[in-house]
Order: structure tokens, then C-alpha cells, then sequence
């Protein structure tokens, strides 16, 4: 989440910094800082991307995990080791 308000606030930065230039009386070279604020942006939307690959991973890593551990529970329950805590 923290990732995509970032994107929107870089957005709207660069879109003010893009108003604020085309008002100015005095040509201000502002090109170079949107720049580098669509660059920000597309390095955070890159990560996020990421984030969000390594969030999937893991719930189905977990997924898989819970279900190994009640197979292999119900295993042992049906061969009489172990006995469930009630």
C-alpha cells in the first residue's frame, strides 16, 4: 500500500512541477527533476511489483506448508503415535 501512495504523490508531484513550469514567466528548466521523478516512480512501481511477487510466493509457500503438516498429522493420528490434545 505504502508503495502505491508513493507512486500517486510522485504523480502528482511531477504533474505540479509540469503547472508550475507552464506558468512561470521566466523559462525554469524543470524537465530534469520530472525526470528524475518518473525515474523514482518506475524504480518504486518495480519494487512493488516485486513485493508483491514475494507476497504471493509466500501464501502459497504457507499453503503449502499448513497442508503437508495436516497430512502429515493425520498420518500419524491413523498409525496410533500420536494422539490429539483435546
Amino acid at each position: 500500500e505504502s508503495q502505491v501512495e508513493l507512486r500517486e504523490h510522485i504523480d502528482n508531484l511531477a504533474a505540479e512541477l509540469f503547472r508550475i513550469n507552464e506558468h512561470q514567466k521566466i523559462a525554469l528548466d524543470l524537465d530534469p527533476y520530472v525526470k528524475k521523478l518518473l525515474n523514482a516512480r518506475r524504480r518504486v512501481v518495480l519494487v512493488n511489483n516485486i513485493l508483491q511477487n514475494a507476497q504471493e510466493r509466500l501464501r502459497r509457500l504457507n499453503h503449502n506448508v499448513a497442508k503437508e503438516t495436516a497430512r502429515r498429522k493425520t498420518m500419524l493420528e491413523a498409525s496410533g503415535v500420536f494422539t490429539p490434545r483435546s
